[in-house]
């Protein structure tokens, strides 16, 4: 394997983000944590099989092309993490240990063992800190110039764990804070008796996660984390389908959220 330097990121590595519609001024920002699955050639391949490297340990699969077409609907800009989380994960604060995991769902990433202090602060500068700078920097903007922001994150889950079947289509996560949009958007996918929306399901949002809290959370924005099941955007064509739902579904919320809004405005005369 490949020895780690201390300056991790070379002339032919990916950038550590990159935003698709950086210019869209609709009230949404999307960020997608684990859409990546690059390795700095500094890291060799991790001591992961290319079939490891493709799984959902190392990417959610889909929410890259989920996220582009769903920034196109929504005119939003779609910030996504390059790299794999099995390098450093996004959604982790970088002092947890699972930020960079040894083992992910039986799977033992040789890589990260032994992994001295210099070789993980590297990592963390190179990639954890410029994402998450980036994500502010947005943010900063938006609210200097006077625009609204929500905060969708994208993720995806797989349909299997541990032998458990996974009934759900999409789970809506919300947490502390402004979680009113994200229960507008569960009780906008609920409308809908063809999908099997889960509610803090198959995961529930807590202080493991790291985007939502840092930056909805933290600077009183609402927000909603989703998960879809990866089988359903495992392809262009599921992959377009459920952006239409989202951005449906986000469409709904919104417009519910104004129209309260406009009433208690009005009753407030």
């Amino acid at each position: 394997m490949a020895r780690e330097a201390t300056t991790l990121l070379g002339p032919d590595d990916p950038t550590p983000f990159a935003i698709d519609n950086a210019e869209g001024r609709s009230p949404f920002l999307l960020i997608g944590d684990h859409a990546g699955a690059a390795i700095p050639a500094a890291l060799g391949d991790l001591g992961l099989t290319a079939e490891d490297r493709a799984r959902h340990i190392a990417i959610d699969i889909g929410v890259r092309g989920l996220g582009r077409e769903l920034a196109r609907l929504l005119d939003a800009p779609f910030i996504h993490q390059a790299y794999s989380r099995l390098v450093i994960d996004c959604n982790r604060d970088p002092a947890r240990e699972d930020a960079v995991p040894i083992q992910s769902d039986g799977t033992t990433i040789t890589g990260n063992r032994a992994l001295n202090d210099i070789s993980l602060s590297a990592r963390i500068s190179a990639i954890h800190i410029p994402y998450h700078g980036a994500i502010a920097a947005i943010l900063d903007a938006r609210h200097q110039a006077g625009m609204t922001t929500i905060l969708l994150a994208l993720h995806s889950f797989t349909p299997v764990l541990n032998g458990s079947v996974r009934p759900w289509d999409v789970g809506v996560l919300h947490w502390h804070g402004r979680t009113d949009f994200a229960k507008a958007m569960l009780c906008a996918f609920q409308g809908d008796n063809a999908i099997c929306v889960g509610d803090n399901q198959p995961y529930r949002m807590d202080s493991t996660d790291y985007s939502i809290p840092l930056h909805a959370i933290g600077r009183d924005l609402p927000y909603a984390e989703l998960e879809v099941r990866q089988d359903l955007i495992s392809d262009d064509k599921g992959q377009l389908y459920w952006a239409g739902e989202i951005h449906r579904t986000a469409m709904s919320a919104l417009t519910s959220q104004q129209e309260e809004g406009g009433k208690a405005r009005h009753m407030g005369h």
